[in-house]
């Protein structure tokens, strides 16, 4: 196993432009909504990893950061509630991200998508031309699902999927998912 953990870390150094995927759990407490000190920590790796090479960073946990704002006890298990949820902890996300980027002088992008949205060609190409920008800005694009339209990707979950199609949108190097 240690060969192919080397030849992984070999693909990720040399990579020029990187996806990572983030998962809500590597995000949230165990009671919900965002831990500051795991959103820290991945905004030091992706900092030392941006340096170098162009990172595009797909993140769930919109609704696990709505939770707490909506004063919920758990995770909704209502449709309608989940899409509340994101739509309230979306902007928290990003908000949180943006403040853990500023001591690194690097500035947040929101990139929402819907798997759809990646096979509408027009679409997929407007997609396509705003993340070369972000990129050629310096900007870090922070993708996530489009929770309050997208309902079928709440249900399951399928940020992996998302990450793959921006990895191949972008024709990124190498794609980190971090579940």
């Amino acid at each position: 196993m240690a060969g192919v953990e080397s030849t992984r870390a070999s693909v990720v150094a040399s990579a020029r432009r990187v996806v990572v995927k983030v998962g809500s759990s590597s995000l949230t407490t165990t009671h919900g909504g965002l831990d500051p000190v795991r959103v820290d920590a991945l905004v030091d790796a992706l900092s030392a990893l941006g340096a170098a090479r162009e990172v595009v960073l797909v993140s769930s946990g919109a609704i696990a950061s709505g939770i707490p704002f909506l004063r919920l006890d758990a995770r909704p298990t209502d449709l309608a509630t989940q899409q509340a949820a994101a739509a309230v902890g979306q902007n928290i996300l990003v908000y949180r991200y943006q403040e853990a980027l500023r001591p690194f002088d690097i500035v947040a992008g929101q990139v929402l998508l819907t798997t759809g949205d990646l096979e509408n060609p027009t679409s997929r190409s407007n997609a396509r031309r705003a993340m070369e920008r972000l990129l050629g800005l310096r900007v870090l694009p922070i993708v996530n699902e489009n929770d309050t339209v997208a309902t079928q990707e709440i249900r399951f979950g399928d940020n992996d999927r998302l990450g793959a199609l921006v990895a191949q949108l972008i024709e990124a190097d190498a794609l980190v998912l971090l579940s």
